[in-house]
């Protein structure tokens, strides 16, 4: 089974408009409403793929039961903790091809509920073949949360996919215990280390740091051009097929659902690095966030070239 953890989740809402007005009432026809959040995009990517996954974090209030309805539909596991507080909401507007985005800022997490998660992590880990981490933390946590987690999963020998960034990646990936996999992407990388990244030559020689000598997988990816990867001392070129696009929002996080699956099925190397990547192709080419076909997975991989540095 995979874990995929997103602590503070929402319910996506998306509102299309012919046009937006300031000032002025708007009126919707077409509303969609999903469960949210970047480790909720990675569970249902495995899902997809057949793997055996639970999803797990913070939900409390009617949105945090509509969140659990809508997994357990998808045949997710809940591994959920309650809370107090109310789920958040995040809106996007969607109108004149632009998005207007309205954040909320989720619920404070107590010590209580803090420490709840934490213990039942530690048993929840026991039962699983491989961690993802994904997204930011809500409010009331700490920022070494996420190296606590690292930590209680390396001690039983289960493996952490980290998706992250900012000042939580730099704390995360500062400790003794490491990530199995992160995966920044090209700005992402440049804020962690806080120098301008233009170019691959760049990204290389990030990667040939000290920081990231003791993670053995190191994913940056760089948009429709592909990705720089690092396993231990080796780097890798890789390039992805050009696709036709029609949302691209989410193909970070069916990135890495593909890794979390990949390492599930054993494959290694090269086969491992077009597996992981292809699932952020796939997902770029669909309508839905979080979502992939999975009859293309040859296809792509087919098309996606691994040179070795």
């Amino acid at each position: 089974m995979i874990l995929s953890v997103t602590l503070n989740p929402s319910v996506d809402i998306s509102y299309t408009l012919d046009t937006f007005s300031l000032d002025a009432v708007n009126r919707v026809a077409d509303v969609s409403k999903t469960a949210g959040g970047k480790g909720l995009n990675v569970a249902r990517v495995l899902q997809q793929l057949d793997e055996e996954v639970a999803a797990s974090g913070f939900l409390g209030g009617s949105l945090g039961a509509f969140i659990r309805t809508e997994i357990s539909g998808l045949g997710i596991e809940d591994f959920f903790v309650n809370i107090n507080g109310d789920t958040r909401n995040c809106i996007a507007v969607l109108h004149e091809g632009q998005q207007t985005e309205i954040l909320e800022a989720g619920p404070v997490i107590s010590e209580d509920e803090a420490l709840k998660f934490i213990n039942q992590f530690s048993e929840y880990v026991k039962k699983v073949d491989i961690v993802t981490i994904s997204g930011s933390l809500p409010k009331g946590l700490e920022k070494d949360y996420y190296l606590r987690l690292v930590e209680i999963a390396n001690r039983h020998n289960t493996p952490v996919l980290l998706d992250t960034k900012g000042e939580l990646l730099k704390h995360t990936i500062a400790g003794e215990n490491k990530p199995f996999l992160m995966k920044p992407n090209q700005d992402e990388l440049a804020d962690l280390l806080g120098e301008k990244i233009d170019d691959e030559a760049q990204i290389i020689d990030a990667l040939s740091s000290q920081r990231f000598a003791s993670v053995p997988w190191v994913v940056v990816t760089t948009g429709a051009s592909g990705a720089i990867v690092k396993r231990n001392q080796e780097t890798y070129r890789v390039t992805t097929p050009t696709v036709n696009a029609i949302n691209p929002v989410g193909s970070g996080d069916a990135v890495i659902a593909g890794f979390a699956s990949g390492f599930s099925r054993g494959l290694v190397d090269v086969e491992f690095i077009k597996y992981g990547l292809a699932m952020g192709v796939l997902n770029a080419m669909e309508a839905k966030t979080g979502s992939i076909n999975p009859e293309k997975i040859s296809w792509c991989m087919d098309r996606i070239r691994v040179e070795k540095i």
